[in-house]
């Protein structure tokens, strides 16, 4: 019974320590290169925010993480007093925005979002794959349906 309980206890601490290790390879701030979907019924590969789009992505070793994208060559508005809705709506739609909590779970980060740009995704669980690109199941434009949104990023330096 004993050597039973000290197995379940190394296993969790193994598990917890590779977790740790993932979780050490994610912090810091990463910047977007690319951001494409791709239709799983087609294959075609579509730039869900342009051919140029910017954005940043930071994990804090406080467990809190923040991303922020745009699309390539957003319109800049003049006076922000004189912008009309259908600009306002252009500026909303071409961005992404949200913060929360992040866990490394495998080969998988999850970010646990609790303030957004678009409310709907406030109190969501957002699961991303991690490798040299990112696979979301959940795009965050509007990509085609059906499609694996696959973010592109490097570490910046220091």
């Amino acid at each position: 019974m004993n050597s039973l309980r000290i197995m379940i206890i190394l296993c969790i601490a193994t598990a917890s320590s590779a977790n740790a290790q993932a979780n050490q390879r994610l912090l810091g701030t990463w910047r977007l290169v690319s951001l494409t979907a791709q239709v799983a019924g087609t294959g075609e590969s579509v730039d869900t925010f342009g051919d140029a789009p910017q954005g940043y992505l930071s994990y804090g070793g406080d467990g809190r993480m923040l991303v922020i994208i745009v699309k390539a060559r957003r319109p800049k508005q003049g006076d922000i007093g004189q912008v009309t809705d259908a600009e306002r709506l252009e500026l909303f739609n071409t961005m992404v925005a949200y913060g929360g909590t992040f866990r490394v779970d495998g080969d998988r980060v999850i970010h646990n979002v609790d303030i957004s740009w678009n409310e709907n995704w406030t109190g969501t669980t957002q699961v991303r794959s991690v490798s040299d690109r990112w696979r979301s199941a959940h795009p965050h434009s509007r990509p085609p349906e059906d499609s694996v949104t696959r973010m592109r990023r490097r570490q910046c330096p220091v």
